[in-house]
Parts: C-alpha cells; structure tokens; sequence
C-alpha cells in the first residue's frame, strides 16, 4: 500500500511538474510584449503616481479597488514584472485547482483523473491569450485568492469514503459536519473569507464568489431550524474575515482624507458602470431580469440540498455565480470570461463524475456555450501571437512589425514618449489628450490632473472643467492630440503645432 502511494503521489508531482512548465511556456511571451494594452498603461500610471506621493482617487484617478494599482507600484509599474509576477499567480491558481478539485471529485479507488482533465484545461484556457490570460488585469491576479479561498471551504467538509464492508450503500459522500472543535471550523472560514477579500480588493466583482461560497457553506450546515443559529455562526465567521481588510483598507482612505473619493470611484462609479447594455423595459431590467433568474436557480439547489451531493451543490452554485458575473455588466469584455473559468472547468468535471445527472449537464453545457459565444469573442489571433513571438526573437522580424502586431498605434506610442523624453527635462509637465496612458509610462511624466485618459475625462461635464483646472494651473509643456477622430475639447491658442507623429499632433507651449 505504501508502496501504491508513493507511485500516486508521484503521478501528482509529475502531472503539476508538467503541466505548471506548460503553463509557463504558454505564458512566456507575455513577459515581453511592449507597452500596448490601454488598461494595463492606467495601472501603470497610477502605480507611478502613488510612488511620487499622489494619493489613489483623491490626486490619480481609475475605477477599481486599490490593491491592483498598489501591486503596481510595488513593482514599480514595470511592465515584464508585473507579467511575471502575473505568472506566478497563475502558476499558484493551478496548485490550487488541482488540489480542490481532488477534494471534490474524490472517488472509492482514490483515483485523480478527473482532478487532472479539468486542471489541464484550466491550465491551458489561462495560460493561452484566448482569454487575454497573458495581460496583467485584476481578473488575473483574483483567481489565485478566489480558488484557495474555495479550497479552504471545502477542505473544511472534506470527502468521506466510507468503505464498503461498512454495510452502508452510500459509499462516497462528503462529509457534510467538520470533524473538530469549533474554534478551528470558525478560524479557517475567518480565513477563507480574509483570502477571499484581497481578491474583492483587485476587483468588486469577487462578491459574487464571496455569495457563491457562503450560500455553499449554510447549504452543507442548515439541516433545520433547530441548527439555524449555528449555520448562521459559521456564516458569520466568513464574513468577519471578508470585511476586516475592507474596512483596514478604508480606514487608510480616511485616514489621507480621501474616503469618499475612494467609495466613489472604486463602488458608486460601478453602478453605472453596470447600467450599460442593462435596460429591458425599465432602467437595469435586464440586470433584474438575470438576478431572479439566479435566485430561482438557488432556490431550486436549496430545496435539493439534501439529495445533492455536496461537490454538486459546490460546483453547480460557484457556476452560477460566475456566470452572472461574467453577464452582469453586458459588457463583451473577453477578459471577464477570465472569472468564469475555475468554475467552468470544474463544471466539465462534474459531468464525467456525476453520471446520473450527464444528460442535463451535457444539455446546460451547449446552452452555456451558446450564450458565452453570443456575448464574448475571444482573442482571434492566438497562433499569430507565438509565430510573432518566435519571428521576433529569432531576428526575422523588426521591431516595428513586431510591435505592430499588437496595435497598430503601438510604434506610434513609442515614438510619442521618445519625443518627449528627448525634448523635456524633469520639470516640465505634458498633457495627452487620447486613451494611450502607456505614452506616460514610457515617456516617465505623470499626468498634469487625476485623469490619465480620455474618456475619463470625457465622462461627464465636471471631469472635463476639472480637467481644463488642472491644464491651467500646471501650464504643461506640450498638448499632444493622439487621434484627429477625437478632437480635444480645450483651447489650444497658446500653443502651437510643431510636429505630427503618425496621427497624433503636438503643441507646444508658446510663452
């Protein structure tokens, strides 16, 4: 038997050897892309506004959670870093999702095939650009905490094989009581919520895992109303440790006078933000329109809780709240399809384990494809993004062609910051009107306002004065115009145009 165990235990070793070199090869030319992706040129900016002593929201603006921008500017907004670190995350994502799901499809034999079908295709879906896997977003970094979090929770009701000499039918079942005090039940779900926060904290959307894992946690607990005070208990012990680095985080805000601009921006602005596309008969009646279909949904997994196995009831709940979150906005955003893929693919374990129920999931899977493929496209240009990869590095390809593979305004961009590093010394300020914040980074200049694009600047009329404020007060150097199909808003009469790159056009300070 010791024997047998080593040999599986090795089995293991040598699939995650395999698979996380995998996932690294898939992953390594996004360690040297250029500067090109406009979200990542945000971050990237305010990561270095909050190294030279800006504020977050108060002094640089964006609208998610701060941890995303503090990793940033931990790493000093560099971009091959961030990549890398990225990649570690990913790396310690697919640890992760191994090990949950051989907690959840267990089997009498001990066997793991299940457990590695579905981590190598989580493995590849993430470590390929289909899903812009490859671009350092929030969604990125949150799927490490989301999982372990998940883990923890059902480590906590961990699988039961009850052999079979036991003369009980119901061989394989996960034990729906933790075996232990309750202090230990009570600190590991406190944990599992405090790992689950820094993912909300990288982006608010992470509440709908927060929702998925605490209904999962008083479905297993709730037998009936003598124990609903002890189901609620354990709840609130994942709460506790949901909220606590919220409200530290909050407390910093307060702390820099910049509370409200932080609730503002990282909370409030999200509202609208989510009214986009959302209107059905009413304001957001689509949106109401998806919440009851989900509430209906588990309402209907509530009332089959007892005759579901738990890892149904895990894998089917977490689905459907990763689905919502993808569709919440009716945004077609393919890095959203990002936080619905631990569950997706658990969901394709699920339907080889759960053989009673195959037909239904076989027939939800091809609905779910059907609607995933209506509201998302993915990254087309998947083969062309290793063939670039590799032309580059074996020489047969320049760096023009190579950067313009990417965006064909990237050259552009790289030509803007080296006119402007080459003609202002640290003391002169510049200001872009455009949605190419990456020219900040690589140019090394921040903003002359809280606003590093456009369209934020654009969004309502109050922006758009406070903007034209901070132009006046700081006098920039140069106004550069990135596209002439979207013309600047303010007057240029004290400057003139000196040069034209490609598209853009720059002015120049007159006096």
């Amino acid at each position: 038997m010791k024997i047998l165990s080593i040999i599986e235990k090795s089995k293991q070793f040598w699939f995650l050897l395999v698979v996380l070199f995998s996932f690294f090869l898939l992953r390594l030319p996004s360690l040297f892309e250029p500067y090109w992706y406009g979200d990542e040129g945000i971050y990237q900016v305010l990561g270095m506004g909050m190294n030279q002593g800006r504020i977050l929201y108060r002094d640089i603006w964006d609208n998610k959670p701060p941890l995303l921008y503090m990793l940033y500017a931990l790493f000093s907004s560099d971009q091959f870093t961030l990549r890398a670190v990225s990649l570690v995350f990913g790396l310690l994502s697919i640890i992760v999702f191994f090990f949950l799901a051989k907690k959840l499809f267990y089997s009498q034999s001990g066997g793991n095939k299940i457990a590695f079908f579905t981590t190598s295709i989580y493995s590849v879906l993430f470590g390929l650009p289909l899903l812009e896997g490859n671009i350092a977003n929030s969604e990125n970094f949150m799927l490490f905490p989301i999982l372990l979090s998940g883990f923890l929770i059902v480590k906590l009701y961990s699988p039961r094989v009850i052999p079979a000499k036991a003369g009980i039918q119901n061989k394989n079942d996960m034990d729906s009581h933790f075996h232990g005090n309750d202090k230990k039940k009570y600190l590991i779900l406190f944990l599992a919520g405090l790992v689950l926060s820094f993912a909300f904290l990288f982006k608010i959307v992470a509440i709908f895992d927060f929702a998925a894992f605490i209904l999962f946690i008083f479905f297993i607990e709730f037998e009936n109303i003598k124990n609903l005070f002890s189901s609620i208990i354990n709840v609130a012990s994942y709460i506790l440790g949901f909220i606590i680095a919220i409200v530290l985080t909050a407390l910093y805000f307060v702390l820099n006078n910049a509370f409200f601009d932080f609730i503002k921006a990282a909370f409030m602005q999200n509202v609208g933000y989510v009214g986009y596309g959302n209107k059905f008969i009413i304001p957001q009646g689509l949106l109401i329109a998806k919440l009851f279909v989900l509430s209906l949904f588990i309402l209907f997994i509530f009332s089959k809780r007892k005759i579901l196995k738990p890892s149904t009831i895990f894998v089917l709940i977490w689905l459907a709240f990763s689905i919502s979150n993808a569709l919440f906005s009716q945004r077609p955003y393919t890095h959203y399809l990002l936080v619905l893929l631990p569950s997706f693919c658990l969901f394709l374990g699920l339907l080889i384990w759960d053989k009673r129920m195959q037909k239904i999931y076989l027939f939800s899977l091809f609905v779910l494809i059907v609607i995933l493929a209506n509201n998302f496209t993915i990254y087309a240009k998947t083969s062309g993004y290793y063939q670039n990869f590799i032309s580059f590095i074996t020489g047969s390809k320049n760096v023009f062609s190579y950067q313009n593979f990417f965006d064909r305004n990237t050259p552009n961009d790289y030509e803007l910051a080296q006119f402007i590093r080459t003609h202002t010394s640290s003391n002169d300020s510049i200001f872009i009107w455009g949605n190419n914040a990456q020219v900040y980074k690589l140019a090394n200049k921040l903003p002359v306002g809280r606003f590093t694009v456009a369209y934020h600047m654009s969004a309502n009329e109050t922006y758009l004065k406070e903007t034209l404020n901070a132009i006046n007060k700081s006098n920039p150097k140069y106004i550069i115009v990135t596209s002439p199909k979207n013309p600047i808003p303010y007057s240029v009469m004290n400057y003139s145009r000196i040069i034209n790159i490609n598209n853009s056009t720059i002015y120049e300070r007159a006096f």
